[in-house]
């Protein structure tokens, strides 16, 4: 079985925990492995320590560095996980560095295997074919270089940054895309096999949608959400 869970929470928005809760429960391992992967950030120590912080009670917790790497073997890693965490940042800039160090070839063998992979932000958009995005400073706009491990675009941060819905919007009935998903601050996407099987919500309020383009209109359908089963 393969999943992708694409998030707006947990500890890095520093909001909720659940939707965390929930990534661990799926691996139905009593103390998972999650392997932290910060590169969107240039590997910084800030966000590593938060990664600890949060997770180091409740799971084997370790992260890889690509900016200093130290570890050679970067598939045997990856494989050795329950859970891999993609953190938030620059997505442009991850991609590129992902493949420099063959990392991503690395995530698909674990991905293959069972692992699971999740994200916020980057760590979400990064699986999709494409996606909203300031990688590239403003305005907002298509990523363009996403791993098409999934389908479609995605638009993260969709009520926490303003600017998100009408980019959005906008692409969407500029024909960019024919549809989209998007997903509010604590919502997320989980993925099995390719296909959506659920969108969680980790407080009240927050939802996922599909957007799209029908009768010459942007169209804003809300998902059915769920809270995440901890």
């Amino acid at each position: 079985m393969r999943r992708i869970v694409a998030m707006c929470g947990g500890f890095s928005l520093a909001i909720e925990r659940e939707i965390d809760a929930g990534i661990l429960a799926l691996t139905g391992a009593p103390r998972p492995r999650v392997l932290f992967v910060p590169t969107a950030s240039g590997d910084s120590a800030d966000y590593v320590a938060r990664f600890y912080a949060a997770f180091a009670r409740c799971a084997e917790a370790s992260h890889v560095a690509l900016f200093k790497r130290e570890v050679a073997d970067l598939e045997a890693l990856c494989r050795q996980q329950d859970v891999i965490y993609v953190g938030g940042g620059n997505t442009a800039n991850m991609l590129a560095v992902w493949k420099v160090h063959g990392f991503d070839r690395a995530l698909r063998a674990a991905y293959e295997a069972g692992v699971i992979l999740c994200g916020i932000s980057a760590g979400a958009i990064c699986w999709f074919d494409d996606g909203v995005t300031d990688s590239y400073g403003t305005p907002l706009r298509p990523l363009g270089t996403g791993l098409g491990w999934l389908r479609g675009a995605l638009a993260p941060h969709y009520d926490g940054d303003p600017g998100r819905r009408p980019a959005l919007h906008q692409l969407v009935a500029n024909r960019t895309w024919p549809s989209a998903l998007a997903i509010d601050d604590a919502s997320a996407l989980v993925f099995q096999d390719e296909r959506l099987a659920a969108a969680w919500s980790g407080r009240p309020g927050a939802g996922a949608y599909r957007v799209e383009l029908r009768d010459g209109a942007v169209r804003e359908e809300p998902l059915v959400v769920t809270a995440p089963r901890a």
